[in-house]
Order: structure tokens, then C-alpha cells, then sequence
């Protein structure tokens, strides 16, 4: 017995030995994920910012309210191994855009916002082309949570349906009714934003206006969803869905060594956990016999894969399956 009880002890010694503490963001974390030759690779997207940023910027309070769950009729639908929606809609330009939250919770209304942009585009037929406002969704939805400390997709997409989101470009860039107002911050060291922190970061005031020299109106300008829902936890439902609809909303637990990811697909393998992150799942795919799903972050394109990433499919990872959320424009 006691034996037994020695073998036990002695395992589970060598597994914890196996995962040794680095500390988040250090080059000894990115050397450890290197060497053991996991499915990705690790570098340094973040230099010189406070980890207190970093917490920050995943704003996602996950196992929050639900919406309807909807069920895709997958039997119709004969998919495929690989599957990119940039490729599968060329004609809609927000498939390949990258934003960038800066030192704001906002991931669960910027992941809502870029969906709802690519879907609006896609069930027009190409024939609207808009960059939602993730300001208005950020600012303006009261029952999506605390704003940029945070909030919930499925209210976002609610949100959507029964208000509406005008349109809003990138910072500075003065398109669209309501552009994002909190400024990118520099990830790298030698760079011309100014320097990522933790602090600041107040949620925007909502504004039921446009910008100065924007026609039409506020109230014209809203797009509206014709109804909004969960995804079922289900890798062909979820495949249905994006296959037939566009891209969805995902959610998952971030942990320390996801912030190093460069390429390859993400599993986790080191570091604990920094919180809940929303993104835009776009399609999926295998690399060297490992399934993934393909996601765009709102981190820069100077994070990651030009600010996509691959994530580990199949075994609900970091709970990436069991959040998806999304919805039909009207």
C-alpha cells in the first residue's frame, strides 16, 4: 500500500518537475516552449509592457449568460478538410483585417464587431461592404458588462439584434460613423506608438452621434441582426456554421504562454492562467497531422502570425469550443 502510495508521490513529483515555473513574458518561457518541441512556436510579441497589461487585454468573462443554441442541419453540407473564409469571400476586405483593442478589456466587442462585419458582407453578397463599430458596441451596450473591464459576447450579439451598431474604422483612420478612440500601444520596443500599461484604459463615453463630416445619421447608419445564438460545443456544428454563415465569435482561457505564440498550433504547455480572451474563429485546417482552428486576435498585426493564430480542434482547448457564439444580419 504505502508502496503504492510512494510510486503515486513519485509520479506526480516528476510531473510537476517536468513543468518548471518561468516567469510570464521571459526568454527562459520562450526557450523552455522551444525545446520541447511542442506543435508551435514561441518568441517575444510583447517587450517591455507591465503584465498588469497584458491581464488587461483579456476581457472576457467567460461561462456568462447564454443565447439559443442553434443547430445547423450539418447533413447537407459535405466539408472540407481545410477551410478559410478569406479564401472562400474574397470580396469582403474585413475577412483579412487585423484591429487592435490597445490597453482595453474590449477583446468580447471587438471579436463581435469584426464577425459582424465579415457576416454582413457575406450574406449581402459582397454588395455591403462595412467595418462594424466595436467603439459603439464597446461604449453604448450596458448589459454587455464593464466595458473595458470587460464584458460578455453573447450580449454583444444580443446587443446587435435589438439596437443595432453603426459603422466604425481602426483608430485615427476616420472611417465609418464611429471609429475606435483608445490608441494602439507599442508591443515592441523601437516603435511609433507610445508605450503598452496597465493603467488608464476608462471605457469611452457613448456617443449616439457620428464623427464630425459623417453622413448619414447615427440612427441611419445602425446595422441590425436578424437573430443571435449559441453554437453548439460540436466540431462539425461549429464547422457548419462557419462553412455556411462566415466567421464566429470564440472565447477561451489565455494562459502565460499563449502571449509568445508565433506559428504552428497553439496548445498550452506552460504558465497559468491569465484570463478569458474573445476572438474571431474563421476556419480550420491540419498542420503536421494536428487539427486547428484558424482565429484572428485584436492585438496588431505585430502579435503572432501578422495577429492570427492556430489553435488545437477537437478536444475543446482552453474551452475554445464551448463558447462560440454568431448570428444572421438583417
Amino acid at each position: 500500500m504505502w508502496r503504492a502510495a510512494l510510486l503515486l508521490l513519485a509520479a506526480s513529483l516528476s510531473v510537476s518537475l517536468a513543468r518548471p515555473h518561468l516567469h510570464a513574458l521571459s526568454s527562459e518561457m520562450v526557450n523552455y516552449i522551444n525545446k520541447i518541441n511542442t506543435t508551435w512556436t514561441a518568441g517575444h510579441n510583447f517587450h517591455d509592457v507591465d503584465y498588469s497589461y497584458v491581464q488587461k487585454l483579456c476581457g472576457t468573462m467567460l461561462k456568462g449568460p447564454k443565447l439559443p443554441v442553434m443547430v445547423q442541419y450539418a447533413g447537407s453540407v459535405k466539408l472540407p478538410k481545410q477551410f478559410d473564409s478569406r479564401e472562400q469571400w474574397p470580396n469582403c476586405p474585413t475577412l483579412k483585417e487585423i484591429r487592435d483593442q490597445g490597453s482595453c478589456g474590449s477583446c468580447w466587442a471587438f471579436g463581435a464587431a469584426e464577425a459582424i462585419s465579415d457576416r454582413v458582407c457575406i450574406h449581402s453578397n459582397g454588395k455591403v461592404s462595412v467595418e462594424i463599430s466595436s467603439q459603439d458596441l464597446l461604449t453604448c451596450c450596458d448589459s454587455c458588462g464593464m466595458g473595458c473591464n470587460g464584458g460578455y459576447p453573447s450580449a454583444a450579439w444580443d446587443f446587435w439584434m435589438k439596437q443595432g451598431l453603426v459603422t466604425g474604422g481602426l483608430y485615427n483612420s476616420h472611417i465609418g460613423c464611429r471609429p475606435y478612440t483608445i490608441e494602439p500601444c507599442e508591443h515592441h520596443v523601437n516603435g511609433s506608438r507610445p508605450p503598452c500599461s496597465g493603467e488608464g484604459g476608462d471605457t469611452p463615453q457613448c456617443l449616439l452621434q457620428c464623427e464630425a463630416g459623417y453622413t448619414p445619421s447615427y440612427k441611419e447608419d445602425k446595422h441590425y441582426g436578424k437573430t443571435s445564438y449559441s453554437v453548439p460545443e460540436d466540431v462539425e456544428q461549429i464547422q457548419t456554421e462557419i462553412f455556411k454563415n462566415g466567421p464566429v465569435e470564440g472565447a477561451f482561457t489565455v494562459y502565460e504562454d499563449f502571449l509568445l505564440y508565433k506559428s504552428g498550433v497553439y496548445q498550452h504547455v506552460s504558465g497559468s492562467a491569465v484570463g478569458g480572451h474573445a476572438i474571431k474563429v474563421l476556419g480550420w485546417g491540419e498542420e503536421n497531422g494536428v487539427p486547428y482552428w484558424l482565429c484572428a486576435n485584436s492585438w496588431n498585426t505585430d502579435w503572432g502570425d501578422n495577429g492570427f493564430f492556430k489553435i488545437l480542434r477537437g478536444s475543446d482547448h482552453c474551452g475554445i469550443e464551448s463558447e462560440m457564439v454568431a448570428g444572421i444580419p438583417k
